[in-house]
């Protein structure tokens, strides 16, 4: 009885989630993002997962998601930046088949915007049996990596990360591929986790690829139960800490609802804990549309941010 009392809790749960992110007005605005030298490493946050990354003078997309609408569920804040603002993108990477990091329609917009600005298609990088499901979109190639593969182009190199997961698009794919991705270029090294718990596996990415800055979510983790997929802000420390990186950026927050916990409480509990521990200087958190620009100054990395100018309706 109690095993069904708790399905029945969890679906009433799951109605009003989607009804109160039906009803909610969509916060937020549009930035243009601002573009950054070759030996510099600039990082756009769009929302939730989703990044821009300019890295050895190539445009690199991040789990990609523009859309209002995920099938019944509604974001809660619009994209920082709108897929006509964005520079030609050369690579686009997508983590895992979960459609908050996959978006179809997405995809397919920002394979024509680039076509029409460059006249050439980008590349997808993807995990093993995922490339089913982006084939046909209009990208120029689609590469499949298994952790710890690497690809290789101009002066960027792209190595697949271990995760503590799941890459189930529907039911029965089960077989799918998930993790994270290490840029390494322009003498920057920078690691994207995708959607993770916490796991051992953070300190062999950080002793084998010595990330420099860390992107790492902190959202949808109450129950606790979610916490075997997902990191909470105080998992997310740790994992920072397991790398070694110089500076964290938080993403996976602020505009699904994917969990119980409120949408704002991740951050404020992630920096509470950053200065507890006396890392609150090295949290670089980046406002959708915001561009966090980082270069080498020596031996130690020098970031700056920048709003990005606004972008008209």
């Amino acid at each position: 009885m109690g095993r069904w009392s708790e399905i029945g809790r969890r679906l009433r749960y799951t109605g009003h989630l989607l009804w109160r992110s039906a009803v909610t007005p969509m916060l937020g605005t549009y930035q243009r993002p601002p573009l950054v030298m070759p030996d510099e490493l600039g990082v756009t946050f769009i929302g939730h997962s989703s990044f821009l990354v300019q890295a050895a003078g190539q445009n690199l997309l991040f789990d990609p998601v523009f859309s209002t609408w995920l099938i019944l569920l509604r974001r809660q804040r619009r994209p920082g930046v709108r897929v006509r603002d964005l520079p030609s993108i050369d690579i686009v990477l997508l983590s895992h088949a979960h459609m908050d990091h996959l978006d179809r329609s997405s995809l397919r917009r920002v394979v024509r915007a680039t076509r029409r600005r460059s006249g050439r298609a980008p590349i997808a990088v993807v995990p093993t049996d995922v490339s089913d499901i982006v084939r046909g979109l209009g990208f120029s190639q689609v590469i499949e990596l298994r952790w710890w593969e690497s690809y290789a182009t101009g002066d960027l190199t792209i190595t697949h990360t271990p995760a503590k997961h799941w890459g189930t698009r529907w039911i029965m794919d089960g077989h799918r591929g998930y993790g994270g991705y290490f840029v390494e270029g322009g003498a920057r090294r920078l690691y994207y986790s995708g959607d993770t718990a916490y796991f051992d596996g953070f300190q062999e990415i950080g002793a084998r690829l010595r990330p420099e800055v860390a992107l790492l979510p902190i959202g949808a983790y109450t129950p606790d139960s979610y916490r075997a997929v997902h990191t909470s802000p105080e998992d997310a420390l740790c994992a920072f800490h397991d790398l070694g990186a110089e500076v964290m950026v938080p993403m996976h927050y602020g505009t699904f609802w994917l969990a119980e916990e409120p949408l704002e409480e991740p951050l404020p509990r992630l920096l509470a804990s950053a200065e507890r521990l006396g890392l609150g200087e090295r949290m670089a958190v980046v406002a959708e549309g915001g561009t966090r620009i980082f270069r080498a100054a020596g031996r130690s990395l020098e970031d700056r941010q920048e709003a990005g100018s606004a972008s008209a309706v």
